[in-house]
């Protein structure tokens, strides 16, 4: 009996002992499931933070200054030093081309002016308006003519310039030909006011040779009035040809080709120019998506247009734009200096757009410095404002433009032409030329003259005490405005709020505009703001 009690109470207390020890087990199982699961929400929390801060470090690193990405990274600053040297050689480069271009455009005008003066009697080496010289009698107008003849049949006697009788194929001359172009009927009769005319023309040609070397297209005696003064015209195709065969030895010779090699080198330097600012904007590609994709992820929401725009940098396009022509027209000087071709125009535009872009690529590493931004923001910030206004002044402007050319130029010389009208004009709106404007008009026309008062009266006040003005009070508010933010700083825009670390990102209102909305205009500009290691605003 006594055995059965213990042998109960043995297996009571196994049972129990194996009951609180299965309870133990489960409360500890449950421990440890819960001590996991902590342990992966917390290593997923790390790994949230640790890819937050490494795409707030790369955004940091991506808005620092050169200088900046120097110090943090002991990154070299490459873009900066190709755009230094790229500045001093396609300058260099622009200079040499301009003095031989400059030489060029001198003997071609040199060249004009002295067959003016071999083929034109009585020429002064003035021109009178577009015309070269006038003549008002039959006699004069044939003596004119036969000068010419006389001047052309000796010409290689007379001439001390390079120029030359034009031969064909087989070298024979090539025939001078002499035009007559005529209505094909015409009779006048001034006595009985009547005239009675066919208007088809006919020509008519006869006669000799023609001029090499210079290409002497026609000299016009102009009588399509029919007023009595007959105008002169001496008209050169003044087109240059690649020599078929040249030789050029000595020091010229040596020159030549360390410009081809200078020029090879230019080239070189503007390519590996526009691949860095390529590879930029491809990073900067990047970054932004991995940026708009951790906001969505986190924040859910997008990323708003203005953030957007800060990662698309203006200056790097514009670099590459610049490089592009430099290269362009690097090639076509080069063909140039070795006789293969000779634009000299279409290089020179080239060449000098490139230059202009490359030195107004420089204000963008001055815009890092506070003193100098100021420029660039207030032009960024003004831009709209003055475009818009533009417009509108420029309807009141054209109209002034058509009025004056129909009205006024038949009596004033500034006036003749829809282009002249428009630098007349922008002249008095300067401030310009103006009691020369007023005293040139021919008063023969009492009403005319009347009219003209009241019209550049009228033009002079609006535009310079009225348009003027407000176009500078423009420019002025939006610069006031710049020293307003840049004393008590800028609206931060979510961008720049991560940067500094917030977390809270409140949802965008649908309607209406914030004050950071207000500002984009500004805050757009790529060298408006800058980021430092510690994340720190620099307006």
């Amino acid at each position: 009996m006594d055995d059965h009690c213990f042998s109960k109470s043995i297996v009571g207390d196994i049972e129990s002992t194996t009951f609180s020890s299965a309870r133990r087990l489960d409360t500890h199982l449950k421990w440890c499931n819960h001590y996991i699961v902590d342990i992966w929400k917390h290593s997923d929390t790390t790994q949230d933070l640790i890819k937050e801060e490494s795409l707030r470090d790369d955004l940091r690193y991506y808005f620092m200054s050169p200088c900046e990405k120097y110090r943090t990274r002991r990154h070299i600053p490459w873009k900066m030093g190709v755009q230094i040297l790229k500045i001093v050689m396609i300058t260099t480069q622009l200079i040499l081309f301009g003095l031989n271009n400059q030489l060029v455009v001198a003997y071609k005008e040199e060249t004009t002016m002295a067959l003016k003066n071999l083929f034109l009697k009585g020429y002064t080496g003035v021109d009178e308006d577009d015309y070269s010289i006038a003549v008002y009698t039959q006699n004069a107008v044939f003596d004119r003519l036969f000068y010419v003849l006389d001047q052309y049949s000796q010409l290689d006697q007379l001439s001390v310039g390079p120029i030359s009788y034009a031969e064909d194929e087989d070298g024979k001359l090539l025939p001078l030909t002499i035009c007559k172009e005529y209505y094909k009927r015409g009779s006048l009769e001034p006595s009985n006011e009547s005239y009675d005319i066919d208007a088809r023309l006919e020509t008519g040609s006869f006669c000799n040779r023609s001029l090499a070397i210079v290409n002497l297209n026609k000299i016009t005696f102009d009588n399509q009035c029919h007023s009595g003064k007959v105008k002169l015209f001496l008209d050169i195709d003044a087109e240059s040809s690649a020599c078929k065969d040249w030789k050029i030895s000595g020091t010229a010779q040596k020159n030549t080709h360390y410009l081809l090699v200078f020029d090879a080198f230019v080239i070189l330097v503007c390519i590996t120019s526009a691949a860095l600012c390529t590879r930029s904007i491809i990073l900067a590609v990047r970054l932004l998506q991995r940026f708009s994709q951790f906001f969505q992820e986190h924040f859910h929401r997008k990323v708003c247009e203005d953030d957007q725009s800060e990662f698309l940098n203006g200056w790097y396009v514009l670099v590459i734009i610049s490089d592009l022509l430099a290269i362009i027209g690097s090639i076509l000087k080069m063909e140039i200096q070795a006789k293969s071709l000779t634009s000299y125009d279409v290089c020179s535009i080239f060449l000098g757009t490139s230059t202009l872009l490359v030195w107004v690529g420089v204000i963008r590493y001055l815009g890092y410095f506070q003193k100098y931004n100021v420029l660039i923001l207030t032009m960024k910030a003004a831009f709209p404002k003055v475009l818009r206004f533009c417009c509108c002044a420029g309807m009141i402007y054209l109209g002034y433009t058509f009025c004056g050319w129909i009205v006024l130029g038949p009596y004033h010389e500034k006036f003749e032409g829809l282009s002249r009208v428009a630098e007349c004009l922008f002249s008095l709106l300067n401030g310009d030329d103006m009691f020369t404007t007023f005293a040139q008009l021919k008063d023969k026309n009492t009403l005319v003259w009347l009219f003209s008062r009241a019209y550049l009266y009228s033009f002079i006040s609006l535009f310079i005490y009225m348009v003027l003005s407000l176009f500078i009070a423009l420019i002025t508010d939006s610069y006031e405005t710049i020293k307003n933010y840049q004393r008590h700083g800028f609206p931060l825009t979510d961008l720049q709020k991560f940067l500094q670390g917030h977390k809270d990102f409140p949802v965008q209102e649908e309607n209406g505009q914030t004050e950071v909305e207000l500002s984009n205009s500004i805050n757009r500009c790529c060298c408006c703001q800058r980021y430092d290691s510690n994340a720190k605003i620099l307006h």
